[in-house]
Parts: C-alpha cells; structure tokens; sequence
C-alpha cells in the first residue's frame, strides 16, 4: 500500500515513460486493496448467499462500465473480466470453502489467489493468460463482500500507485487531464497500451518515495521524472514546455486532412486500429487511409455465447460504410493467450500464450470462422474488406482457412445472399512467420510488432525487470522486420505493421528507412504518425 506522510520540499522521482505527455496535478495514492471486514456471527447458508449477492453486484458494475467505457480496447479489457467471472471453476472452491464454515470473503479471496486444491481453477485456467485481470475482479468482489464503494480518483489527480487495475483506469475520468505513475508496471502492459491510446501521461518503474494526497505534482513523460512539490522555476519551466506540447499537437493536426507523404514524395498509408464500432462518432475517415485493423474479438467477448452472423454482419457493414470507400481490414477472432473466451478458449493450458490461441483456435473451430467469414463476406459487398489472420506460424494454417473461406462463399452463393471478394493475409507476429515468410502464399502482410517482439525475446509484455530487453529497435526484431519488408517488396504484396511500434516517433523513421510504406495506428497516434512522417529527415521534432 501507497504510504501518505507527509513530505517537504521538492522531490524528484525518476521512471520509465510508457506514454508520453506531460500532466500537473495533486497527487492522489490509490489505496491497495479491499480491507477485511470485521468478523461477525454468520452461517454457511447466508455466507453463501451473501457471495452469490456480490458477484451478481459484480458483474452489473463491469456491464455498466462497458457501456461507457471508451474504444482503443476499454470495453475488450471488461469482456475479459465477464468471461472470468463466467467460470464455474472461479466460483465453486469458494463456495466449497464457505461451506465448511469459512466467511465468505476469507473464501473468496483464498480461492482466486491460489486456485483450488487440484489446481485446475482460476490459477491454470483464466488467471494464468490474465493475472491482472482476475486481481482486479478478486478487489471488486472483495469491495463489495466488506460493503466498501469504488475508491474514485479525483479529476485531474496524478495517481500513484504500485499498479493500476483495468477497471479502475477505465473508471476514471482522463479528459480533465491528469496522469498515472506507477511504482511497478511495465512499459508494454495493456494499461500502458490503453494509456498511449487516450493519450494518457504515464510513467512506470517509478523510484520508491511516501507522499500526502492533494501535494502538487508535475509528471514529465517526455523526461521520465516525477517531480513533487515543485519549486517556483520548476513550475514555470514546466509550464512553458506544457505550453510548447500543445502548439506542437496544433501543428500536428495540421498533417490531418491530406495524405502522408515524406520529404522525398514518398506515399505512406497510414490506417486506424480499432476495436468497435463506438470508435467512429469521432472519427473522420477522410484523415486516414482507411481501418488497418479491426480487432473483432470484443464482439465474441461481449456476446453471451457466439454473436450470431447476423450480429457480426451489422457491426462490420457499419465499419465498411464509415471508411467510404477505404479499405477494412478484418482481423478474424484472436482469442486465447490473454484474451479467453468462455466455452470457446482452451482452458488449463500451462501457457496460454504458447498455446491454442489465434488462428490455432479458429482452426478448431471451423464453423465459428465460417460464420464470421460469412458475415465479413456480405460486409465486403459495401466497399473494399480484406480479412487478416492472426498468428499464423506454418502455411498449412493459411491453407486451411482458405478452403473455409471458399465454404462460407458457397454458403451465401446457395442462399443467393449478397456478398463481395475479400483479399486475405495474415498477422506477422510469430518469428517463424517472419523467418520463413517466403513460404507464405499470403496477399499481404501485417507486422503485430508487440508480440513479435515478445516472442523474439521470450519476454513477457509485463515483465518490468526485463523491459530492457525488449525495445522495439533491438537487432534480431529489426532484422526480422526487414526480412518482411524486402519480401513484400519483391513480390508486390503490401507489408504494413499495426503493433504501437508504428505509432510511436521514435522508431517510424526506422521503419520507412526499412522500405516500409504502410502503417496502421491508434486513432490518438494519428496526427502525430502523419507529421512524423511529412518531418522524417527534416530536422524537426
């Protein structure tokens, strides 16, 4: 738990940024976890009762936060947390427990941090591919079992903490500026993910220190430092910088409308990653070259059971009619690793993320993908779709797809149900992909840079300790994306990368130096992406 004593005078903390900006603001310490309630007289029957009561409270919370929560991936985090909290093996060693006289939140809490006792619950199944996740939905139910509300982060607040839970991220307001620093965490997380895409301020690994709530705080994600109790020329520096970022995001902005080009003439197509529909309201299609990546999985994970065709076809034909004419890309459900769906995913494997997951899954599955290749079909008859499958590892995997593709046309065509052509590629992501890439007959190629990194370096996304490990500019990633690259270039197929690396300024340069031409990106990191482009060489940050 974060400490509050009070301290005097200036105090300088450094950390690493895992989302760049700048933010001022009273600090606030976000309190660890849900405080025991005191003990009181009680049966197992109304004990039971009273964690059938909390988990129902639980599961209204997270679908009232999916409603509101934002796009980039928000409401993909909760859907995860409603698939965990969907497994009997979560809810019934708790219940074992409680019948034999334990309290219920002592129950509880024993059972989702260790699993039961044959160790095929939480522990091997859902929490081993989600351990934040299932923590964060452990202190929800906690809260609620000991009669505690949301603890609720102030507006505008630096919050500080060891780590921070999905729910809570997304609970809070960040439109009123603010910003997260972490004294754990790790720069690849999927809350530093969320944070990069809102444009949230973030640093993590921060160096240990004891604070008072409401002291003032001036996180600088662009130099690493958290600094308390500001001096005077401090705070006047700070803001002049602060004032500096927002004339640079003006400029930015300027590269919106019109297409992206380097100095030297270079055509560079720059697309959105997306996770829903939700997304679009804001968004105009005339700024980007379309969407690089539709992340249809949120879909699966929402759904109570398989969204039907009809369910898929509605959400993809809106995506297709935004873009106007832009090519959609459809990425074909990705689950398993860390993101498991209930009653589809492979549950009890010792490591999700080398396991069924991705393509692997959908191949075990095939009418599943038949449906969604059915309904991605029907939604190319309203503009230009192509379909990407994730992480494919031997040409067999696309070959096999194909010839399910080829079924759920003849579906349609038997049905005389309207549909268009798709091109189908693939999700270069598995270092085996890349290092054979040559072998596969895809139309084109799409670099998921985040796993491919992860892979490559055997390093997981929230290992901290070994952030070092995994930059984005390393050699054998480098060397790998290259290979990619000049494959693409001597067959004609378009090679683009969707991962946060193509987002990020510090590597785009590399990237179109490697030969790269097309990017996918958060719709935060677009106006930034198109003037690091229009700037590559030019002398300008």
């Amino acid at each position: 738990m974060t400490s509050r004593r009070k301290k005097t005078g200036s105090h300088r903390l450094r950390g690493d940024i895992a989302s760049e900006g700048l933010a001022f603001g009273p600090v606030f310490a976000l309190r660890d976890s849900a405080r025991m309630p005191k003990a009181v007289k009680s049966t197992p029957i109304r004990e039971r009762r009273k964690l059938k009561q909390a988990l129902a409270t639980a599961r209204e919370e997270i679908e009232r936060l999916i409603e509101q929560a934002p796009g980039h991936g928000g409401a993909n985090v909760l859907d995860v947390q409603l698939a965990i909290l969907d497994d009997k093996k979560l809810v019934e060693p708790a219940l074992a427990r409680i019948a034999e006289g334990t309290p219920a939140w002592v129950a509880w809490n024993q059972t989702v941090a260790t699993g039961d006792d044959d160790g095929d619950a939480v522990g091997a199944g859902y929490a081993a591919a989600r351990d934040s996740d299932t923590r964060d939905l452990r202190e929800r139910v906690s809260r609620i079992l000991a009669g505690e509300g949301a603890e609720s982060v102030p507006y505008g607040a630096i919050l500080i903490a060891d780590d921070i839970a999905p729910s809570t991220y997304l609970e809070t307001d960040w439109s009123l500026s603010g910003g997260i620093a972490l004294f754990g965490g790790s720069v690849a997380s999927h809350i530093s993910m969320l944070a990069r895409a809102h444009g949230v301020p973030m640093l993590v690994g921060l160096d240990r220190a004891e604070f008072v709530d409401g002291a003032p705080a001036l996180l600088d994600a662009e130099r690493g430092e958290l600094v308390v109790n500001a001096s005077a020329e401090e705070l006047g520096e700070f803001k002049t910088r602060s004032i500096c970022a927002s004339e640079r995001q003006g400029r930015e902005a300027m590269y919106l409308p019109g297409p992206a080009m380097t100095p030297d003439g270079t055509r560079i197509r720059v697309g959105l990653n997306m996770v829903s529909p939700g997304e679009l309201d804001s968004l105009d299609p005339t700024h980007c070259d379309g969407v690089g990546l539709v992340r249809t999985e949120y879909l699966f994970q929402r759904a109570r059971g398989l969204p039907s065709e009809k369910t898929q076809f509605a959400v993809y034909e809106r995506i297709v009619e935004w873009a106007a004419g832009r090519p959609v890309t459809f990425r074909t459900l990705d689950v398993g690793g860390d993101k498991p769906i209930a009653n589809l995913s492979v549950e009890s494997e010792a490591n999700p993320f080398l396991g069924v997951r991705g393509i692997r899954l959908a191949l075990r599955s095939p009418a599943v993908l038949r449906m969604q290749f059915r309904a991605i079909l029907r939604a190319a008859a309203d503009g230009p779709v192509r379909v990407m499958l994730p992480m494919v590892s031997v040409p067999d995997e696309i070959t096999a797809a194909l010839e399910i593709l080829d079924k759920a046309r003849d579906d349609l065509s038997r049905r005389k149900v309207r549909c268009g052509e798709v091109a189908l590629g693939m999700m270069v992501e598995v270092p085996a992909a890349a290092i054979a890439i040559d072998e596969f007959d895809a139309d084109f190629y799409s670099i998921g840079s985040n796993d491919l990194i992860q892979y490559t370096m055997a390093v997981s996304r929230d290992a901290r300790d070994l952030s070092v490990l995994v930059k984005p500019d390393g050699t054998a990633v480098r060397r790998l994306i290259e290979t990619v690259i000049a494959h693409g270039r001597e067959t004609g197929r378009e090679v683009s990368l969707c991962g946060d690396m193509g987002g990020d300024p510090r590597y785009i340069g590399m990237l179109l130096d490697m030969g790269l031409t097309a990017l996918s990106v958060s719709p935060a990191a677009l106006a930034r992406t198109k003037a690091t482009i229009a700037l590559h060489g030019g002398g300008e940050d």
